[in-house]
């Protein structure tokens, strides 16, 4: 299967993603998610196939997403206070 996707990020959400379809576009994506994600920012097209590597997503689940219910769409990564905590310590490290 391949599947020419169209990557939007979201301007309310950081790092949040929607691939769709680029023949098909945003009109298979749900009106409240469209709302709830924001005016879309176009990112990139990608030709998407099982050989390729997505950097947060596994591509097989990409691509049936796209395919079946006309989106997919990338969360965010989820940050626990732990990780916040090393992420401001890592910030006030002299750098060299």
């Amino acid at each position: 299967m391949k599947v020419v996707c169209d990557i939007y990020r979201s301007p309310r959400e950081q790092e949040m993603y929607l691939y769709v379809e680029k023949q098909q576009g945003l009109s298979g994506v749900p009106e409240k998610l469209q709302e709830l994600f924001g005016k879309p920012v176009h990112v990139s097209t990608l030709l998407l196939t099982a050989e390729r590597k997505l950097a947060r997503a596994d591509v097989e689940k990409v691509m049936h997403a796209v395919k079946d219910q006309g989106y997919y769409l990338q969360m965010p990564p989820v940050v626990d206070d732990e990780m916040r905590a090393i992420a401001a310590q890592n910030s006030k490290l002299p750098r060299g």
